[in-house]
């Protein structure tokens, strides 16, 4: 193998599949042929619609140093080691690894840039893990107390991931929203409280009714800076608002000179590339890792892929989410499906 088709974004609106050379394997290096990735819908097409900060540097080091046109972006990338170099353990030939690497055919790895997958875990259940981990750090960092009234804003796969962990804490109530109707039935299909149209002329009157005093937790995950001003509204005195969503280039436009003021609501900025530094004493990404492991195990999210497509029609799988996001929960790429 000496070339790989891999993903370029090259402009607001715009990918191209390139063929890319690979140097040769050297020293402690493996080739993994790729089985299936994962699109984020979230940070992916932030950076598919030219909306990230351009001097922004991201800090997985598979990517490249800064964010700039032309970029290959993604990290969920699970295949299987098909050559490895001579000194290398026999044991990694065959097995089946997870990377955080942008969309590719193949691609050459160390150890220490792979996590192996435990015995039986399907490659499309793998796909999940970056946001089984994101997941698990939001859950973390909103550290849910028994009997709390929680609110979480937005559905897409990174919420329902959210959701699913918060369902197994013993909340007095869990209300979701979201404006596509396939992500509100998905997530009234894991036991929720009410799912609700935030788009609804009467949005907070009915969280209100559902909610009463307020929230004591609200988590922002939708990517849309006006679900924040939403969460902050809805929030209880001394309550929590963890704001996982990135943002980009949007801007938030928040009401803090009413309520607000004398709430003492607290804004936890949350993202998954470091640990609490409260947590950090006992918890690395490793540990991490095993509990979004599990949980992948535990939940097989895999049920929300919604679409598949080879690499050759990347352009279609971004149009898709661009325009019709509506039908979408989880999009992946099948490299099986390569001409």
């Amino acid at each position: 193998m000496n070339e790989c088709k891999k993903i370029h974004f090259t402009a607001p609106g715009q990918v191209e599949v390139r063929q890319t050379p690979l140097p040769p394997i050297t020293q402690g290096q493996m080739l993994v042929e790729t089985v299936c990735s994962a699109i984020s819908p979230g940070s992916e097409m932030l950076v598919y619609r030219g909306q990230f900060p351009k001097n922004l540097v991201d800090s997985n080091d598979s990517l490249s140093s800064e964010l700039q046109y032309p970029v290959a972006y993604g990290y969920a990338c699970v295949g299987r080691v098909v050559k490895i170099s001579k000194e290398m353990r026999r044991r990694w030939l065959g097995r089946l690894v997870f990377a955080f690497q942008p969309h590719t055919s193949h691609f050459l790895a160390t150890p220490d840039e792979l996590i192996p997958l435990p015995d039986g875990m399907s490659p499309e259940m793998a796909c999940f893990l970056p946001n089984m981990e994101t997941a698990v750090n939001f859950v973390q960092d909103s550290a849910p107390i028994l009997g709390e009234q929680v609110l979480v804003f937005g559905q897409g796969i990174v919420g329902l991931l959210t959701t699913v962990l918060l369902m197994e804490f013993p909340l007095a109530s869990l209300v979701t929203c979201d404006c596509y109707p396939l992500r509100r039935e998905a997530s009234l299909s894991l036991g929720v409280s009410a799912a609700l149209d935030p788009n609804m002329s009467d949005f907070h009157e009915q969280a209100r009714k559902l909610l009463p005093s307020g929230t004591d937790l609200s988590l922002e995950l939708s990517g849309s800076p006006t679900a924040l001003d939403d969460a902050i509204a809805l929030t209880g005195f001394n309550g929590r608002v963890v704001i996982g969503s990135w943002y980009g280039e949007k801007k938030a436009n928040l009401d803090l000179g009413g309520a607000f003021h004398r709430s003492r609501i607290r804004l936890i900025a949350s993202q998954v590339s470091t640990i609490a530094p409260e947590l950090s004493g006992r918890w690395d990404k490793a540990r991490r890792f095993e509990v979004a492991l599990e949980a992948l195990e535990r939940i097989q999210p895999q049920k929300w892929i919604t679409h598949r497509f080879s690499i050759e029609q990347a352009e279609d799988a971004y149009h898709l989410l661009e325009e019709s996001p509506e039908e979408t929960i989880q999009v992946i790429f099948d490299y099986g499906k390569m001409s």
